[in-house]
């Protein structure tokens, strides 16, 4: 660090830096960098890097999914929602995961809200046993193993299910479902334990805007 780095800085001298630097970001958000020299994510099996080898088993949920299904919270009444999910590769034997929510009204509309995060990472072996780690944005990470049931359908149980002080201590492990339908949209459904029994927590139908 240079010793002006290091030194006190006046405020009014601390403004005029911020406004200097402003000239070149303040037009910016978050971006696409395709200047990295790895391939970049894609959620399309046709464009990018292909697809490794050790994904075969997985290959029918890369894509980028919306629609919309219902919660029902432990502490809260059930509750329409909309949902963005995405599945996409780097030419690495791994998926990366990530879904978006938000809140819809009475009437189907979506609503300016924003509701539950995740993302995460999907790996699978040579006896297709997958792993699934998820980071969950009201304080959960969890650990998931499973299995393909079919070549269309995956199910996967909690291993590991760690909550932060400020997150739902109410809720229990899981087992999630992901399946096209016969329509080839997607469907998955969360289950958790409460009270000793695993009831129906989040579900959804998802059509493919992207792959």
């Amino acid at each position: 660090m240079t010793e002006e780095s290091t030194g006190p800085v006046n405020p009014n001298e601390a403004i005029a830096r911020a406004e200097d630097r402003a000239q070149g970001t303040s037009t910016k958000n978050l971006p696409d960098f395709t200047d990295l020299p790895v391939p970049e994510d894609t959620a399309n099996l046709r464009l990018g890097p292909n697809l490794h080898d050790g994904l075969l088993a997985l290959l029918p949920l890369v894509g980028v999914w919306r629609g919309q299904g219902q919660a029902a919270h432990p502490t809260e009444e059930e509750f329409t929602f909309g949902q963005q999910l995405v599945f996409a590769h780097d030419g690495e034997n791994r998926l990366r995961y990530e879904s978006r929510t938000w809140r819809m009204d009475e009437d189907g509309q979506p609503l300016n809200t924003p509701d539950r995060r995740e993302s995460g990472w999907l790996r699978i072996n040579d006896d297709d046993a997958i792993e699934m780690i998820i980071t969950h944005s009201d304080g959960i990470v969890e650990i998931l193993y499973g299995k393909p049931l079919t070549e269309r359908a995956w199910e996967l149980e909690s291993a590991s299910t760690m909550v932060t002080e400020t997150g739902p201590a109410e809720l229990g492990p899981g087992k999630r479902l992901y399946g096209l339908m016969p329509n080839n949209d997607l469907g998955w459904v969360d289950e958790r334990l409460v009270n000793g029994e695993m009831v129906p927590w989040m579900s959804a139908q998802l059509q493919r805007t992207v792959g």
